[in-house]
């Protein structure tokens, strides 16, 4: 079918068939079609939208676009997924304490992208962490330690990567059916039996406010469903920052910190408590204060933090960072009146970061900040600790004071 056809049936409410969207995904991922060819059909989903069936149809073939990994030799898997954030280490702490219950993740993960971080980036703050390894020396990984954690595919759901660098370009990325197709095709494509979406919300994510998250949520679902998929939502707030640390570096020494010293009130705790449970219970079938229970245990008692050791080793990683101490930072902020935190320009703070990395081709610049919203800061304590090259940090450190709400 062309292009011009499914356009059509779009505009006139009717579903199209996942033999006629195929067609063309298979057309467009393979070079048959040129970007030029297939915006037209892209802008009208953004601009129509489309039905479930005709949603689930292009997110089928965006998945079958490429491999569909099998792990059926790893017994019952789990995957989770996160919709970006700042200061966001829960998959780094969620695999070994899942591992630790005998919960198996094989977890794909992507690089910084915008002012989100990305997790393979802060497992090469672990040097020698090797992130690019084959599926049979990551299944034997699994198997052996009973999770790993790498970067994802180039052969998984090609056509969504073609699709996204599209969107990207043209402006079309705010779209929920389009963000919820992108999100499920990679998603579908790994193979695990459970999935659990860690959908934020927020001035620090991509969906600005509950309801927009709810309603990516609720796509999410129905396509997981009905691939036959066990799966789970969970609603963020990010309109703070997840953790205290932000920057590649900080944030990697942030996420060992919550293994090694078990703070019940520590938000990014929280997050990985209530992430693990989730995982742990439905892989288990048990209630989830069971698991939460579990959860603890294992992350008090220091066998998660034992696990993500032997994670990093067995990837060729050093484990020099665990026992590393934080550096002296260029410059500390200090409150020069009693404040109370009002609120955080939380996607803002993500872009300084990244992009201060980025210029210097580094991982080491960040800030560590030490409160939250509502919380009152006295005249002369810290505001902010701040790591970043001697000629930008008075312009940095003016960008960041910005990014707080008093």
């Amino acid at each position: 079918m062309k292009i011009e056809q499914i356009i059509e049936k779009i505009k006139n409410n009717n579903s199209f068939s996942y033999e006629e969207i195929n067609d063309v995904i298979q057309k467009y991922s393979d070079g048959q079609l040129s970007d030029e060819d297939f915006y037209p059909l892209l802008k009208t989903i953004y601009d129509f939208d489309i039905d479930d069936e005709s949603l689930y149809n292009l997110t089928l073939s965006m998945k079958n676009s490429g491999e569909v990994l099998d792990l059926t030799n790893l017994g019952r898997t789990v995957d989770k997924h996160s919709t970006g954030g700042v200061s966001d280490t829960t998959t780094i702490v969620l695999v070994p304490v899942l591992a630790c219950l005998g919960t198996k993740m094989l977890k794909l993960s992507g690089r910084s992208l915008g002012f989100t971080g990305g997790t393979c980036d802060k497992l090469e703050c672990f040097e020698g962490y090797k992130t690019e390894i084959s599926l049979s020396d990551a299944f034997e990984l699994v198997k052996k330690n009973g999770g790993c954690m790498m970067t994802s595919t180039a052969k998984l759901a090609p056509a969504d990567k073609k699709i996204y660098a599209l969107r990207d370009k043209t402006n079309l990325v705010d779209n929920v059916s389009l963000i919820a197709s992108s999100v499920m095709s990679k998603k579908l494509a790994t193979g695990a039996d459970i999935i659990v979406l860690d959908v934020k919300y927020g001035n620090g994510a991509f969906m600005p406010n509950k309801n927009s998250a709810k309603k990516l949520g609720k796509k999410m679902m129905m396509l997981a469903k009905r691939d036959k998929k066990c799966a789970k939502i969970v609603y963020g707030d990010m309109s703070q920052p997840l953790g205290y640390n932000i920057g590649t570096l900080l944030e990697c020494m942030e996420a060992i910190d919550i293994l090694k010293k078990f703070d019940k009130n520590n938000p990014l705790t929280k997050a990985c408590v209530k992430l693990a449970a989730i995982c742990h219970s439905l892989d288990k079938n048990i209630p989830y204060f069971v698991s939460k229970n579990k959860v603890i245990e294992v992350m008090k008692n220091g066998k998660a933090l034992d696990k993500l050791k032997t994670m990093v080793s067995s990837q060729g990683g050093s484990l020099e960072l665990f026992d590393a101490k934080y550096p002296i930072p260029q410059k500390i902020a200090y409150a020069q009146e009693n404040l109370k935190i009002k609120g955080f320009k939380t996607k803002e703070l993500g872009e300084i970061i990244n992009n201060l990395n980025h210029r210097y081709n580094t991982n080491k610049y960040g800030i560590i900040t030490y409160n939250k919203i509502g919380e009152k800061i006295k005249k002369g304590e810290k505001l902010f600790s701040l790591y970043a090259p001697s000629e930008e940090l008075e312009n940095i450190s003016k960008q960041i004071l910005d990014c707080f709400e008093f």
